[in-house]
């Protein structure tokens, strides 16, 4: 299947009304107000789904029961007076609850913003294949990140607000392990949530013609060299356009992660960059998924560069 761009949201104005769900772990209520508290002096209106700070009732990493996490996305996403819908933070529980959603109603809703990553990489990759929806690689409302971080806080509003003014990502500790220049469409997000959800039902089978974009955290260079091998053997990486790797937070020495993959895609034969500031590093700059993008990772040493072809935003 080779990739196509996919349906782009509106951008925000000032006013906007955007829900903020919890598809994944619980939400803690101080981080929650102090992001929402952001949101407001963005201009923008903000409104917190109902079940967001539940906790399971058996399971602690979980947001409330799987039923109600679906639930509150949904109703979200179906709800034609909210413009966006944002994300408090990853952790895990988004692959429990996908299947829960009604793919045909939302995609009847049409596209909306989407923002979140880590966990979040598998609705991420739901929104594409089963509504065809671009969404944002991007930093969660109740995160540190987001809420300590003004890089991370300007990408994203000018993302939301401006998307033609953030049409290049770069970052100076960006390096080149494959040189070239590659086009594609965006994808991607969290690599062992990708390569957990490789060979379940409605998962991408290909990625023709794509821009892998890929970040992780607490993974081991063994464990992201087991991760990159599995999507190696299932032919995921098959005819890829390139690699566009962001932060390994806490995943060992960087040059230990760095030889993984140097070894694990350098024989794919396409350009690839390390470092891009995206992720779960100290910053985390919005990606654009689903989106035409050029990749340049230039053999003398010169900034690396994903320059999207269109804002994120129409």
């Amino acid at each position: 299947m080779t990739l196509e761009p996919l349906a782009r949201p509106a951008r925000l104005r000032p006013g906007a009304r955007v829900a903020v769900v919890a598809p994944s772990g619980p939400v803690p209520a101080e981080r929650l107000e102090r992001g929402l508290d952001l949101l407001r002096g963005w201009d923008l209106d903000p409104v917190v789904a109902p079940h967001v700070l539940e906790r399971h009732p058996d399971l602690d990493h979980l947001a409330g029961t799987d039923e109600h996490r679906a639930r509150d996305l949904q109703a979200a996403w179906c709800d034609p007076s909210v413009d966006a819908v944002l994300c408090a933070r990853g952790g895990y529980g988004a692959h429990r609850m996908v299947d829960l959603l009604d793919w045909s109603a939302m995609r009847a809703a049409g596209p909306k913003v989407f923002v979140g990553y880590s966990d979040i990489t598998v609705l991420h990759e739901a929104f594409a294949l089963r509504a065809g929806f671009s969404t944002l690689h991007g930093p969660m409302v109740a995160t540190e990140v987001f809420l300590k971080d003004t890089d991370t806080q300007e990408a994203l509003r000018s993302t939301l607000f401006e998307p033609e003014s953030v049409r290049t990502l770069g970052s100076d500790a960006a390096v080149a392990l494959v040189p070239g220049t590659a086009r594609g469409i965006t994808y991607g997000g969290c690599a062992s949530l990708i390569a957990a959800d490789a060979g379940t039902p409605r998962a991408r089978t290909s990625a023709r013609g794509g821009l892998l974009v890929i970040e992780d955290t607490g993974e081991a260079p063994y464990r992201l060299d087991g991760i990159l091998t599995r999507l190696l053997r299932i032919g995921a990486l098959d005819s890829i356009a390139g690699v566009v790797c962001g932060s390994w937070e806490a995943c060992g020495p960087a040059d230990g992660v760095r030889a993984v993959l140097a070894d694990r895609l350098g024989g794919l034969g396409v350009p690839v960059v390390d470092e891009l500031g995206f992720g779960h590093g100290p910053t985390t700059l919005t990606v654009p998924l689903g989106v035409p993008a050029v990749l340049d990772a230039p053999a003398d040493g010169g900034r690396c560069t994903l320059t999207f072809q269109v804002p994120a935003l129409v």
